[in-house]
């Protein structure tokens, strides 16, 4: 049986609204999102958010910008109507947050909408009823206030797939707390059933990010993170980075902006994630806020209807800018600021006066042992420890000094060595407390960092392989191969076409040569595909270092003198990332006097 053919014919205005609405507002979160979007874009300095019933019952964004003209407000409720671009070359360039004309309409077609508007100028505000196009003078001061009441009414099927009220509210929580983070000079307040329960006050200026942060994330994510300033050709990258040591379990507390829009981006997300990748262990998801800095003609913010997503003109360059503004800013060791007071906050700006004016900055003092030689692993093939600790710094002549506290305004942070626990801890005096370190871990990463850096001075050796290695190539890895045929030949590797649907790996990196090299080459062209093939290849390298430091560490139960652990704890201090292992665990803890006070219950 054969289907009766259905002729074209044109949807009606309120359906076409109703499907635009499905892709634009999924849940009460969508509506709040959009209204903030457009209640910035008005200049508002100050925004209300009232919710009833998690936002299904009632969703009212007040706030103070420019205000709507009454003449222009039934235009506002239209499909595509908008202030915000009147051109392609503004739409290449969009500087707001809105710009597509489809939000009020979508929302005015699946609930009861009502504006109510007075801009700079007139007598009195306007009420606007959405549904009947009634429109009637009313008081209020200048700004917008817009009532979305009863989501889904007219879409019964959608409100049905809503979740509890305590769900959809904390997604509307969510909704204002990522706008929160990028405009801290606007103050933002929500309320639900009548109560307030988030309110973040305004912060203009410089300093008033740093304090957004801590009354959205928590004074903790300022003291357990560090500060991102890095430019990269038309890349800016500001932001705090958190330590590794607070990482979490899940990725709820990621948050990437691109121009003062909150997005979900891969890029980012990816380059994040290889920056962490060895000071974190396991799975662990590391904490941040980026903000992308860049030219609006460089970035396509026009890719999906929530505005949620974005497309970089150049995703190699942001990925890189992004990667190397979070591995500078971990880089810099932790334990070179060990004996500051334990109160300082680690946001404290170089203007504010010091906590402890007996403090010095670091500065590495005169010893009588040198830095710590390199360990060349090719003369102690098959070897899984070092024979002699002692040959790997290098001590002079000059005897040991013995074990003594530290002085006052001594500038070592990690202090000094006092004793060495059951072979596997060290235990140091510093300013503030006691000092815990790891021997084997932090000797790990002296040594993995050291590798690193002599390796990265050095060009990437390229060995042949005596049979290719051939394997079945998509079409997309046959053209990649093609294409970046000289970005490969750098990174040490020659793949060429073996067939129309074959690749041959004819040469790989000399240090990965043992490695399996189709997988290697398979890893590189999926990666070069979408960012910067260099990061397979540095991780399959950073493996095998971190390997070969492992076994080149210096091992649990070998008894040091107070000179090596001395040695230890000041290399330590001016190496970078020592703050973790290879493998992400912590090479070092602190223990205040006020900690250990209150293990004896001392002053109580």
């Amino acid at each position: 049986m054969t289907a009766s053919r259905r002729p074209i014919l044109e949807l009606p205005d309120e359906l076409i609204s109703q499907i635009a609405a499905g892709e634009v507002v999924e849940r009460p979160a969508s509506v709040v999102r959009e209204l903030l979007d457009n209640a910035l874009d008005a200049g508002a300095t100050q925004i209300t958010l009232r919710l009833l019933a998690g936002g299904v019952r009632l969703i009212s964004v007040e706030d103070d910008g420019a205000g709507i003209p009454a003449d222009e407000m039934a235009t506002a409720l239209r499909r595509h109507a908008t202030s915000k671009i009147a051109s392609l070359a503004e739409l290449e360039a969009v500087g707001t947050m809105g710009f597509r004309g489809e939000a009020l309409a979508a929302i005015n077609s699946i609930a009861e909408v009502s504006l109510l508007s007075r801009a700079g100028g007139q007598s009195s505000a306007h009420l606007l009823d959405g549904r009947t196009g009634e429109m009637k003078p009313v008081a209020r001061a200048q700004g917008t206030t817009v009532e979305v009441k009863e989501l889904f009414f007219s879409v019964p099927a959608r409100r049905k797939f809503l979740k509890t009220d305590a769900t959809e509210l904390a997604h509307c929580i969510e909704a204002v707390r990522r706008h929160a983070l990028a405009r801290p000079d606007v103050g933002f307040a929500v309320w639900h059933e009548g109560k307030l329960i988030e309110q973040w006050r305004a912060h203009p200026g410089d300093a008033g990010r740093a304090q957004r942060l801590a009354d959205v994330l928590g004074e903790d994510f300022l003291a357990d993170s560090v500060a991102i300033d890095h430019r990269a050709g038309p890349v800016h990258i500001t932001g705090r980075a958190g330590l590794p040591d607070v990482a979490r379990s899940r990725a709820d507390q990621q948050f990437a902006y691109v121009n003062g829009r909150f997005v979900r981006d891969k890029v980012i997300a990816h380059a994040a994630r290889a920056a962490y990748e060895d000071v974190l262990h396991g799975q662990r998801q590391p904490v941040y806020v980026l903000h992308v800095t860049i030219d609006p003609a460089r970035v396509d913010v026009n890719v999906h209807p929530t505005k949620i997503e974005v497309r970089f003109r150049d995703s190699r360059e942001v990925h890189q800018a992004v990667r190397h503004a979070i591995e500078n800013a971990l880089a810099t060791p932790r334990a070179a600021l060990a004996g500051q007071a334990p109160d300082t906050p680690a946001w404290r700006t170089p203007e504010s006066p010091p906590l402890d004016e007996g403090f010095k900055p670091f500065r590495p003092p005169a010893q009588s042992y040198t830095a710590q030689s390199a360990i060349y692993f090719e003369a102690n093939a098959g070897r899984h420890a070092v024979e002699e600790l002692r040959a790997l710094w290098q001590p002079s002549a000059t005897p040991a000094e013995p074990a003594a506290p530290v002085e006052a305004g001594h500038d070592w942070p990690l202090g000094r060595a006092i004793a060495q626990l059951h072979g596997v801890y060290i235990l140091a005096e510093n300013r503030v407390g006691l000092v815990l370190v790891d021997m084997h871990a932090a000797h790990e990463r002296i040594v993995y960092e050291r590798l690193k850096t002599q390796l990265d001075g050095a060009q990437v050796a390229s060995q042949p392989l005596l049979i290719p290695a051939t394997f079945a190539a998509t079409p997309l890895e046959v053209a990649t191969a093609e294409g970046c045929a000289d970005v490969l030949a750098r990174l040490g590797l020659e793949i060429t076409p073996f067939s129309p649907k074959t690749l041959a790996v004819r040469a790989v990196p000399t240090t990965l040569a043992a490695g399996d090299a189709v997988a290697l080459a398979r890893g590189v062209l999926a990666e070069l595909a979408q960012h910067d093939a260099s990061s397979v290849i540095e991780r399959a390298r950073d493996e095998l270092l971190a390997t070969m430091a492992c076994h080149g560490a210096v091992r649990a139960h070998r008894r040091l003198t107070h000179e090596e652990m001395n040695a230890l704890l000041r290399q330590m201090e001016a190496t970078e990332r020592s703050d973790q292992c290879n493998h992400g665990r912590p090479t070092w803890r602190q223990l205040s006097m006020k900690e250990l006070d209150g293990l004896f219950l001392r002053g109580r």
